[in-house]
């Protein structure tokens, strides 16, 4: 059997056609070029799950490619450091993912040049974010909340608005800014340096590096209606670019909110640099990922997949109080122009649910491999539901008889033992994360063990359901192995407190 991922996009033309069209960006603004990242620059999962072969650090090796004329600007909103607010994808504050962003790009072989708190309003943690920046030796700049930003043109564009700001230093061409969310305040940080080159008499231009929407996919092309699916709790709406229509001609796609600002960047531009270089929000983009789909089924049907997954997402999200009705509500309506349901798009949900029952309702968690095949896993006195999934899914991929015992009872006792009456741990139950170091010490001895671990990798891609809200370490092990999860918008037990 193959379980290897059907592949519908080009990475490497991608990186390749990527990279051409920055540097002729750069060059066209005579030598100086603000790129405004949108998205996850290291680790895009969601562009990987929607189009089959981009690789989640694609935009990374593209930069790297670039990196003697990149430095890397870091963007985070003074509200998000004050609100805590949280990355879903990884668990960990916006001011802890900046670190971790820093530590990436530098193991990478990238330079990072500062980091920018914008929207800064006196925000205590703020203060204290920039000083513990500061103590590590980090550059670190403030831009401040303006008033009326983005419609009071003649504020903004002044010595009171982005004059205020302080002039970040960069010293390379190409200046990527990106940030651990959106809503970090990337644009407003590029337009504000436009505003101090000028003045300085130094030519810089500003772009927009968005790999969704596909600008030249259909509107209602299911790639773009996951995206669409994706930012369901921002509101974004896909749409027709009516500037690049009366300008070209030519039919592009852009999101309401580059569509509706438009005007006002463009009085931006005029009002700093005396001509504005765009005629429309499409033209301020640089994305090629449009002509790098080899295979439009593949990636339609991986959309599809997508959209069910933030489905689910947002059906637990609300059950732990982080997304509301309205976002559930446009996800639906995704659905239905998509024409798509849980039923026909994810077998894994139904068999999953029918474990559940046949073992009393116990949790229980069921796995399609890249190769259409499902296997189950319930619930045990040994093993977690999603522990024993992930067994039985190895065993499948390795062509192990299911019945074979992968991890004696000898191995995972005293790992019970070390939970429950030494760290103090209420489940005795191995989780993921456990059960494949109990896995790694078997395959010590084991030749169906060893043949199961050496499987691991053929996990990617796989789509796996459980019948209640895994934790977070079980959550966390299916991602970097590959495996798309969701769950049925339920806690196993009735406590308030989850971890």
């Amino acid at each position: 059997m193959d379980f290897r991922k059907p592949v519908g996009f080009d990475n490497d033309m991608y990186i390749e056609k990527q990279s051409e069209q920055i540097m002729k960006r750069i060059d066209e603004f005579g030598g100086k070029l603000y790129l405004e990242f949108g998205g996850k620059l290291f680790d895009d999962f969601h562009a990987s799950r929607v189009l089959p072969g981009f690789k989640p650090d694609s935009k990374l090796q593209m930069l790297l490619k670039l990196k003697d004329h990149a430095e890397i600007v870091i963007v985070i909103s003074a509200g998000d450091i004050e609100s805590n607010k949280i990355r879903g994808d990884y668990g960990i504050t916006y001011d802890s993912d900046v670190l971790r962003l820093m530590d990436s790009f530098a193991n990478a072989g990238l330079f990072v040049g500062s980091v920018v708190i914008t929207q800064f309003d006196g925000q205590p943690s703020a203060i204290k974010f920039k000083e513990k920046l500061e103590n590590l030796g980090i550059k670190a700049f403030i831009q401040y909340k303006i008033e009326g930003y983005p419609y009071n043109v003649k504020k903004i564009v002044s010595d009171e608005g982005f004059g205020k700001n302080d002039y970040i230093e960069t010293t390379r061409p190409l200046v990527v800014i990106t940030a651990p969310g959106p809503g970090s305040g990337k644009m407003s940080a590029c337009l504000s340096q436009l505003y101090h080159e000028n003045a300085r008499g130094i030519k810089a231009g500003y772009a927009k590096f968005e790999t969704f929407p596909i600008w030249n996919l259909p509107l209602k092309h299911p790639v773009n209606l996951a995206y669409e699916a994706a930012t369901a709790d921002l509101n974004d709406v896909n749409m027709i670019d009516p500037y690049h229509l009366e300008a070209y001609g030519k039919t592009t796609v852009n999101y309401n909110r580059d569509v509706e600002v438009f005007p006002v960047l463009n009085a931006m531009f005029e009002k700093i640099e005396g001509v504005s270089p765009y005629k429309s929000p499409t033209d301020m983009g640089v994305n090629m990922a449009g002509y790098c789909i080899t295979d439009d089924y593949i990636c339609r049907k991986a959309s599809h997949d997508e959209i069910i997954r933030r489905y689910f997402s947002a059906l637990c999200d609300k059950k732990n109080g982080q997304k509301n009705d309205a976002a559930i509500a446009k996800i639906e309506s995704l659905m239905n122009q998509a024409g798509i349901s849980v039923e026909s798009q994810r077998p894994v949900v139904k068999a999953a649910l029918q474990r559940s029952e046949e073992t009393g309702n116990r949790p229980a968690v069921a796995i399609e491999l890249p190769d259409g095949t499902i296997v189950t896993g319930k619930t045990s006195d040994l093993l977690g539901s999603a522990s024993a999934a992930l067994l039985n899914a190895l065993k499948a991929v390795a062509g192990i008889d299911e019945s074979t015992l992968l991890i004696e009872r000898k191995v995972i006792e005293p790992i019970q033992l070390l939970k429950t009456s030494i760290l103090g741990n209420h489940n005795p139950r191995l989780h993921t994360d456990e059960v494949l170091i109990a896995l790694t010490m078997s395959a010590v001895e084991s030749t169906d063990a060893k043949k199961a671990f050496d499987a691991l990798k053929s996990l990617e891609g796989s789509e796996a359901h459980a019948t209640v809200i895994l934790s977070q370490v079980d959550r966390d092990t299916f991602r970097k192995l590959g495996i798309n999860l969701t769950c049925e918008p339920h806690h196993e037990s009735k406590k308030l407190y989850h971890r």
